[in-house]
């Protein structure tokens, strides 16, 4: 499935006529998103069973994937991070097919995996500003989606 995201993501490089009359399936969301994801679980030099995990379930939430797919489309992003992760064509698969909304949720589950080891991270914390303005969401929504996710947080108990 990491095959397929990178190849259709390279194929949006230029030319609005390289984009797909339709929209991609919620696999390939998945997989976008999953390895913007799995870059920030990464960037603090840990990426623990923990954060997988934190992954794994945003992704069953938000795509309706089963435990299995999740489990599947982690491992990927997993395998994927080691390699180069191109920011702008993830992120335009995102843009171009979600709704600003949606994309919101997005940035809020990046800030649920920038926040699943308890601890802020320089690098973490600059990945999630530049998704968002690669998503073309304000600085308003970016902060009020960290805002809610750190409000969740306290309130299941995890130290923020």
């Amino acid at each position: 499935m990491l095959a397929k995201i990178k190849t259709w993501a390279a194929g949006l490089g230029g030319d609005a006529s390289a984009a797909p009359a339709t929209p991609p399936p919620r696999e390939e969301l998945a997989a976008a998103t999953a390895l913007l994801l799995a870059e920030a679980a990464s960037l603090d030099g840990e990426f623990d069973e923990g954060e997988e995990q934190v992954i794994a379930d945003l992704l069953v939430r938000r795509f309706d994937l089963s435990d299995g797919e999740a489990a599947d489309v982690v491992a990927d992003a997993r395998a994927g991070v080691d390699e180069n992760v191109e920011l702008f064509g993830l992120t335009r698969v995102i843009k171009s097919h979600l709704e600003p909304d949606q994309r919101v949720a997005v940035i809020e589950m990046l800030w649920e995996v920038v926040y699943a080891d308890g601890a802020l991270h320089d690098f973490e914390a600059n990945l999630a500003r530049r998704v968002a303005g690669l998503v073309h969401l304000s600085d308003r929504d970016t902060g009020a989606a960290r805002k809610r996710v750190l409000a969740r947080l306290e309130v299941d108990g995890d130290p923020a």
